[in-house]
């Protein structure tokens, strides 16, 4: 039953995919596409369309997606606490908080989205180091350094916004809302290999993720390391999640919900729920991304904004609802 239900969520993400390249401020006949897809190399419109502006955004949605869900799983599994997001860690505030800088400083377009990267892993590395306990890491001290931390950028941002002109803040406000406009396949190539190591961190510690579950304490009467586990764990959150604000900016609410959704359809265990984790956030954020450049052609709806909406409905009923915590934990 769990391999079903994980063979109808890679079925699902397969058809975020076709809607991501089918749907757009441009109406696109599925046979048009099908042929634009057989030849890359094509002049028409629609090959344009599909090769230079569709799919590089389809690939990015996926890896948006793809890389906060994992992310989330990672940090509630090792936190066990099913309110954590990726952004927990402080990535989302110092990248917000560099990249404002940024351009109040006049760095050029083209570097401000390496300079989000950089100062989200540096906000991080600083959390963690504030967290530390002897060889590990403190759970009640992570999530107070990055909510203070977070707290003291957001008013960084704040602070420059005041400051700045009408066309610079409007620059900061397109990071800060969540947006893949304009995103091209060296945008993808930029940030994948950090990602991919990202994801390789996350598999390779999905093992100690499951023996997490029962407590610190049995897991390493179990045998495992729980304090290198938590830093693995943690880099591996980070990585995936400053690879994502490098590549959209902010999104809130993707590492925070589909972990909850993946447990559900297909239990706790890392092996399984990883993966769902993974194909569920894809989906969601190709599809949002979708239907925000499709509601209200030309303009286009900030990925982070229409989440939000999406978003906060869902989670007060996953939690609010008849099973109350239970739900969250796919119980």
């Amino acid at each position: 039953m769990t391999a079903l239900r994980l063979g109808l969520v890679a079925a699902a993400a397969l058809a975020a995919v076709a809607i991501g390249i089918l749907v757009g401020g441009v109406p696109l006949a599925p046979a048009d596409v099908a042929r634009a897809l057989a030849h890359p190399a094509g002049s028409d419109d629609a090959a344009v369309i599909v090769w230079t502006l569709r799919l590089p955004r389809v690939g990015v949605a996926a890896v948006v997606g793809g890389a906060l869900a994992i992310a989330g799983f990672l940090l509630q599994g090792m936190l066990r606490n099913p309110l954590v997001d990726p952004f927990l860690t402080g990535v989302s505030a110092g990248a917000a908080a560099a990249i404002a800088l940024g351009v109040a400083a006049g760095v050029a377009a083209p570097f401000v989205p390496a300079l989000g990267f950089v100062a989200g892993l540096a906000t991080a590395l600083l959390v963690a180091a504030l967290a530390r306990r002897g060889t590990g890491i403190d759970a009640e001290r992570l999530i107070l350094a990055g909510v203070s931390l977070s707290a003291l950028f957001s008013a960084v941002v704040a602070l420059v916004l005041t400051r700045l002109g009408p066309s610079s803040a409007q620059q900061i406000l397109a990071w800060l809302a969540g947006s893949l406009a304009g995103r091209t396949w060296g945008s993808l190539a930029a940030a994948a290999p950090y990602a991919l190591a990202g994801l390789a961190l996350s598999v390779a510690a999905v093992p100690a993720l499951n023996a997490l579950r029962i407590g610190e304490a049995r897991a390493g009467a179990a045998g495992v390391d729980v304090a290198r586990m938590q830093w693995l764990l943690l880099a591996a959150a980070t990585l995936l999640t400053a690879s994502a604000v490098a590549l959209a900016g902010i999104v809130g609410f993707v590492g925070l919900i589909v972990p909850h959704l993946a447990r559900r359809l297909v239990g706790s265990d890392g092996r399984v729920a990883l993966p769902a984790s993974a194909l569920l956030g894809a989906a969601l954020v190709i599809v949002a991304d979708a239907a925000g450049r499709s509601l209200m052609p030309p303009a286009e709806i900030p990925l982070g904004v229409l989440l939000a909406f999406v978003g906060v409905p869902a989670f007060l009923y996953l939690y609010l609802g008849p099973t109350g915590k239970a739900r969250l934990w796919g119980a």
